[in-house]
Order: C-alpha cells, then sequence, then structure tokens
C-alpha cells in the first residue's frame, strides 16, 4: 500500500477520528484536539494542557474527550469547554482512550499503573458515564485497556488490551450494560512479569488506536510492531499496513468520504520524554477496500 503524509509536526497523535469531512486528533504533549482537512490543513479547535487522548461524539452532537492527567472527560458543545465526569478515583493510571455508543454511553479505560515512571505493569478497569453522569466500572482486570470498537449492529463491544496480547469483546445491552466476557483475538499467552519492558517483550500484537470496518474486522495500531494491523475475529491478521522505517503506529481510523480512507498515527516512539521536546511526529494514510463501519 503507498502511504501519503497529510500533515507533520505533532508531538504524539492519538485518538483520530473522522467527523462530518474532517479528520479529528488529539496532540498529547502540545496540549492540543486538532481539526485536520483532507489536504493536511491544521486547525487548533481545543487547547487541552492537561494531555487529550480518545475522543467520541454524545448524540446531540457535542464532543467528549479524554483529559489525561487530571483523569476527567471533558465535553464541548462547540463554544464551551467543561467536565463531563471526574474519573480520578476510578483510575490506577492516566485516562485514556474512549467510545461511545449510539445512546451516549461513554466507556473509557486507563493504564492501571505508572506506565511513564516505570510503575509495574497492572489490571486496569473499564469505566462506563451514563448521560445521567453516573459513574460505573463495568470490566476489571484488563490489562491496559486502549482502543475500543462498537460493531456496526451495536451488540458488542470490542476492547484492545495492548498489554494482554488480545481483544475481549462483551455483549452490548441497550442500557449501557455488558455481559458475556470473551476473548475475541488473541494474539499470544498473556504476558507476565514486573517491568514494562518484559512485558513488552512477550507482545506479539499490542492493539492501540483502533477502527472497525464493514466485514467485522477490526484495523488496530500495533504499538510494538511498526505497523496496522487488520485483524479478523479470532485474532488471524489478513493485512498489515508498515509504517516507514524508524516509526511506529499508535492509532488508526478509517475515514474519508466513503470510509475507505486508513489513517496512521506515527512517531518513532511512545515514551513521553523522547517525544514532549520534539515534533517528529506524523498522520499518515492510505486506502484500503472495506469501508469503515461500527463506532468510533
Amino acid at each position: 500500500m503507498t502511504l501519503t503524509t497529510l500533515l507533520t509536526g505533532g508531538s504524539f497523535f492519538e485518538g483520530p477520528r473522522w467527523h462530518q469531512g474532517h479528520w479529528w486528533v488529539s496532540d498529547f504533549y502540545r496540549g492540543q484536539v486538532l481539526q485536520v482537512s483532507t489536504s493536511g490543513e491544521e486547525t487548533v479547535v481545543l487547547e487541552v494542557p492537561t494531555q487529550p487522548s480518545g475522543s467520541g461524539r454524545l448524540p446531540d452532537g457535542s464532543l467528549v474527550v479524554v483529559s489525561m492527567t487530571d483523569q476527567r472527560l471533558l465535553r464541548w458543545d462547540g463554544s464551551e469547554l467543561a467536565t463531563y465526569a471526574a474519573l480520578a478515583p476510578y483510575c490506577g493510571g492516566l485516562l485514556n482512550d474512549l467510545v461511545v455508543d449510539a445512546a451516549g454511553h461513554v466507556f473509557v479505560g486507563d493504564f492501571g499503573f505508572d506506565l511513564m515512571g516505570g510503575g509495574a505493569p497492572g489490571p486496569a478497569t473499564l469505566k462506563r458515564v451514563d448521560p445521567d453522569g453516573t459513574i460505573t466500572v463495568v470490566a476489571e482486570d484488563l490489562l491496559f485497556p486502549n482502543g475500543m470498537v462498537i460493531t456496526e449492529d451495536g451488540s458488542t463491544l470490542l476492547v484492545g488490551e495492548t498489554l494482554g496480547n488480545r481483544y475481549t469483546a462483551f455483549d452490548l445491552a441497550a442500557d449501557g450494560s455488558l455481559s458475556n466476557r470473551r476473548v475475541w483475538a488473541e494474539f499470544g499467552p498473556a504476558p507476565t512479569g514486573t517491568t514494562t519492558e518484559e512485558v513488552l517483550g512477550q507482545l506479539v500484537i499490542a492493539p492501540d488506536g483502533c477502527t472497525g470496518d464493514a466485514e467485522g474486522h477490526v484495523w488496530a495500531a500495533d504499538a510494538v510492531g511498526g505497523r496496522a494491523v487488520r485483524i479478523a475475529p479470532g485474532g488471524s491478521v489478513v493485512d498489515e499496513v508498515r509504517a516507514p522505517d524508524g516509526l511506529g503506529v499508535f492509532a488508526c481510523a478509517l475515514g474519508g468520504d466513503d470510509g475507505r480512507t486508513l489513517l496512521l498515527c506515527a512517531a518513532p516512539d511512545f515514551l513521553e520524554h523522547n517525544r514532549r521536546p520534539v515534533r517528529e511526529a506524523v498522520l499518515l494514510t492510505t486506502e484500503v477496500a472495506v469501508p469503515h463501519a461500527g463506532r468510533p
């Protein structure tokens, strides 16, 4: 596949989404939520100095975005930015990625431990924030819950476990409740170890930011493989897009007018002390055969 550079000059791009003719993406260390045109024109929509990450749209069209370091969800209605939910009591690490279902339930995960500070890897929870503001822990013992996909029919939530070598699936009910937890895709045994380096060395695929397609497959950034992979139910890799030499891929999204443009968030690595002072992150695009479906 041919890769085209859409945008350069980022610190660390994450949480890519397609919405109304534009890409939306967070840049961690510039503290910005950006709108990016298909020709690569960048517009700063929000300043989030507490590190923005995953985002989604509520039923009224407003944007909800993760504020990582203070573990909040923020809501932007087009003019005002306000706290939507305070999740610090439910987190063991930085708040991270999210997905919003059709009824406005927000599912959001956290790191589970102090990744950048060298903490010992540990399990994390998945939180649900309801439209009335109620916060519920809906799943425990997830190994770095990260990118998520809700299938096109709205019946299934897929959660990528970046440090778990797998995707975990749940049946998703209309009221936002989860049931029938199961492994949707398994790439290798669940890693063991007391350091991030030990765990990373056991990962076959480290699913990061991801997106669903119309055949029920998932395109996922492989945070340790320098690529995005198209995963079939069960875990087979049926396609891949490799980043240029020296770059890793840490999130991806399907969009464009026909849903067949695959956007990659790429950078040399994910380490804060390396990424914060420089502007080496890029957005790359390529075209794929099967269009987007589901959420985000």
